[in-house]
């Protein structure tokens, strides 16, 4: 019942939003203000639903140290995704034929917030918070993973290999990246950096959603294995080699730590406010 009401929370703003969102489509700055207030009102919503459900401080979420916390990473999803395009352009895969949108790229931020915020508190926020302490660590990487991939699979363009590239990328860097830090912020920061690098600076395909108007005008050719297709760079194995070394980083240091749970063992603590966002 936890699960249920703590998704039920985040998912009923989220869709909500989402609607309200798109319809705002063509009017970026009305898209950024009200994407910026979906997130907003997930957070609250999810450390409300979490503070009464399971009677604890909400400390992955908590105040203190978010915006250094976010910030991290947002500058590691950024450069993550910049090494990306930097290989693409230096095969002459990636062009860029002038400037884009500056309203196009504002629009983005918001519309790419409310996703980041809804996507994590769901899937990293409460489906792997919750599985981790029945099945551990690794198993419930994986098993959260797979099933944030497999969510990609009903966008416009999705391919199976596409989805599949999203659970090993995103889904084992966003987790690792929870995992060590036992905050939240910080895969909030590199989802939102990521999606916001990909559509609102270099404006190439996000998961086949056409989100593609950003600061830089631009165009991409070349093999799919290596440019994504019509998927976007995040079924590009130049986005898969990357995002899995940041993914073996993050657990490196989760494992010098000790924040891996075993399967069936005591959840980790999640009272160490002085070291959230470090």
């Amino acid at each position: 019942m936890k699960l249920v009401w703590q998704i039920l929370a985040v998912v009923v703003i989220a869709a909500a939003g989402g609607q309200a969102v798109n319809l705002l489509d063509d009017n970026p700055y009305a898209t950024l203000v009200l994407g910026l207030v979906v997130a907003a009102l997930s957070v609250l919503a999810y450390r409300w639903v979490v503070a009464r459900t399971e009677n604890r401080p909400v400390t992955e979420l908590q105040g203190q140290g978010a915006v250094p916390a976010a910030l991290r990473g947002l500058l590691i999803g950024v450069a993550a995704f910049g090494s990306v395009i930097v290989n693409l352009y230096w095969l002459g895969d990636y062009t860029v034929q002038g400037w884009g949108s500056v309203s196009g790229a504002v629009g983005q931020i918001g519309f790419m917030a409310a996703a980041a915020v809804t996507e994590e508190l769901m899937f990293r926020g409460v489906l792997f918070r919750l599985a981790e302490r029945r099945l551990g660590t690794w198993i419930s990487l994986v098993l959260t993973g797979l099933l944030f991939g497999a969510m990609h699979l009903t966008n416009e363009h999705a391919t199976v290999w596409g989805g599949l590239a999203i659970a090993i990328e995103a889904g084992g860097m966003l987790g690792a990246a929870y995992i060590a830090t036992r905050t939240l912020w910080v895969p909030i920061g590199l989802h939102f950096g990521w999606n916001f690098a990909e559509a609102g600076i270099f404006s190439t395909e996000v998961s086949g959603n056409g989100s593609n108007n950003g600061l830089l005008k631009s165009s991409t050719s070349g093999p799919e294995l290596l440019t994504g297709g019509d998927f976007g760079p995040e079924a590009s194995m130049y986005s898969v080699v990357f995002c899995v070394l940041v993914t073996i980083a993050f657990l490196l240091l989760a494992r010098r730590r000790g924040r891996l749970m075993p399967r069936r063992g005591r959840a980790v603590r999640e009272t160490q406010p002085a070291t959230l966002a470090r």
